[in-house]
């Protein structure tokens, strides 16, 4: 029965130069911001918008991303050590040392998102809601890379298990199958990336504002809340709590995607932006004068 269980032991690292590494999970973590500046330049064609405010766009997510899933992580797991002492504290900005939180990513860029909305919107006809709800498209694909990435360290995975998919993340010392909760979630992101992508393809005209952030909520945190009854616990702490931390943090987000959707079917705004037609002509004014006849 053993055979069916996979021996994981894959090298994080892609290529090693000196002290210099390049490593896959660094890779798959910059292939999201990639893809998710390539499909807003898709979604600004669409909908006729002002390709300008993509640089600054793609310069907000970056940031807020990495501060808040770097501070998410040691506020909410690790809140001891990173300002407990002064090198803790300093480690805060050693981001190459690992240490991410999703949780904390989002609440950032929220946070971020309401910024820009705010320079960047009403000019070019846009709103909050809207750029969250093209934002979730890409984040959906983003959150699959991270999973393999974190499959690639022979992270975040989860309890023993009997099943023949099982993997036995030998880099960790682990000598039993556990169950591979990257992949889990990697599966769960991915197919919910490709039904927010069909929707908003094909049902855009017939989609109001908050759908796709409402759904996007609901089904991420609601499956990472169930995904996280098989994990085994990040830190110390969450030993023998009813619920650990990835739980606790994933109820207000799936609460949000239920106020988002209630918010999309009583306000029923379009999803697709609206912006004026700048191209129609003026029409030409007729005059109705008779002319004056001059006598000589």
């Amino acid at each position: 029965m053993d055979l069916l269980y996979v021996h994981w032991h894959m090298n994080p690292e892609l290529l090693r130069i000196g002290s210099f590494a390049i490593r896959w999970y660094g890779l798959l973590f910059v292939s999201g911001f990639i893809l998710g500046y390539w499909m807003f330049t898709k979604f600004f064609d669409r909908e006729h918008l002002d390709k300008d405010i993509l640089d600054p766009l793609l310069y907000t997510l970056l940031i807020g991303t990495l501060v808040g899933a770097r501070l998410g992580h040691c506020i909410f797991y690790q809140p001891d050590y990173y300002f407990g002492s002064w090198k803790g504290f300093l480690e805060i900005f050693m981001v190459w040392k690992g240490g991410l939180a999703s949780h904390g990513g989002t609440i950032v860029l929220f946070f971020a998102m309401i910024w820009f909305a705010h320079k960047y919107g009403k000019k070019n006809h846009i709103d909050f809601v809207w750029i969250l709800d093209h934002l979730v498209i890409p984040v959906a694909f983003a959150a699959t890379f991270i999973r393999l990435g974190n499959l690639c360290n022979s992270e975040i995975y989860g309890h023993t298990t009997s099943l023949p998919w099982g993997f036995i993340f030998e880099l960790r010392g682990e000598t039993e199958p556990k169950h591979p909760t990257q992949l889990y979630e990697a599966l769960t992101y991915l197919f919910l990336g490709f039904f927010l992508l069909w929707l908003y393809w094909k049902r855009l005209d017939k989609t109001y504002r908050g759908t796709f952030i409402g759904i996007f909520f609901i089904v991420c945190f609601g499956m990472r809340f169930l995904i996280e009854f098989v994990k085994e616990p990040q830190v110390a702490f969450e030993e023998g709590m009813a619920l650990n931390m990835g739980q606790i943090l994933s109820i207000p987000f799936v609460l949000l995607g239920i106020g988002f959707l209630v918010y999309a079917y009583t306000r029923k705004i379009p999803a697709r932006a609206i912006v004026p037609d700048k191209m129609t002509p003026p029409r030409p004014s007729v005059s109705h004068a008779k002319p004056v006849s001059r006598k000589d």
